[in-house]
């Protein structure tokens, strides 16, 4: 059983891939969960998540959501938004919440026309088991204690420091690609792909485990698993050069540059 959320009332706009995590973590195992409200459109999906969760409900349209809420969630994407929210009428009572990436508040507060505290975060995927460090500025009480529920909170500074966070989430899809590429190579070499494929995922489960442990640096962490002139030393310092680094860097400073 999961502590209880102090929010009683949350509403959320726009129920893609972070929608559904927020509402399953919010609600999967928690004896009273908080309501929840959510926009019609995508109707398979809402059907599914008011159909599993006693405490979530379908509205008729956005503004009920806004309506019924305390704390309303933006979870649109990007280039929606606009049709999405227009008309849209929120009260100085509410705190919105917008998790759009790319979309500054000062964006979204002229678009809403509202003088309600709108708080940026970053929540990602993994909330929904209630274990995603979720990015928040600027700070508000009542935001980052929702998103301290569903695995922690990390007030930022500013909005620079923000789009510093908001530029690392685009490494995700990376990882998974370099791991597809392990198993394909793995595959490549005479061994059953779904051998490869388990054996890659237990791998780096494993490695995924050892990040828990802050008490070690990620330099030491890398050393924990590395022997002088090992095997592991050798793909480091043949394939992840210098060069490598700084291309990586290069690519974060420019995608830095356009959020």
């Amino acid at each position: 059983m999961t502590e209880e959320v102090a929010v009683k009332r949350i509403g959320i706009i726009g129920v893609g891939e972070i929608g559904r995590a927020i509402v399953a973590g919010l609600c999967d195992g928690a004896d009273r969960p908080p309501e929840v409200f959510l926009s019609p459109r995508g109707a398979g999906t809402v059907a599914e998540l008011s159909e599993r969760y006693a405490s979530v409900r379908v509205c008729a349209g956005n503004q009920e959501v806004v309506d019924r809420s305390e704390v309303v969630i933006i979870a649109v994407r990007r280039h929606d938004r606009h049709e999405a929210l227009a008309g849209l009428r929120v009260t100085g009572d509410k705190v919105v919440v917008n998790v759009m990436a790319g979309v500054g508040n000062d964006d979204l507060r002229r678009t809403l026309a509202t003088d309600a505290p709108l708080v940026r975060a970053i929540p990602l995927p993994t909330v929904r088991e209630r274990r995603s460090v979720t990015v928040t500025y600027p700070s508000h009480p009542v935001a980052d204690s929702l998103f301290e529920h569903l695995g922690g909170v990390l007030p930022v500074a500013d909005e620079a420091a923000f789009n510093v966070f908001s530029a690392l989430t685009g490494t995700l899809t990376t990882h998974y690609s370099y791991l597809a590429t392990l198993t394909r190579w793995t595959a490549g070499h005479g061994i059953d792909p779904g051998d490869a494929d388990r054996y890659v995922r237990g791998l780096f489960q494993g490695i995924g485990r050892s990040l828990g442990d802050e008490t070690r640096s990620l330099h030491q962490l890398a050393a924990d698993h590395e022997t002088p002139k090992g095997n592991n030393e050798r793909i480091r310092t043949t394939w992840f050069t210098p060069a490598n680094a700084e291309a990586l860097g290069k690519a974060l400073d420019d995608l830095l540059a356009d959020l």
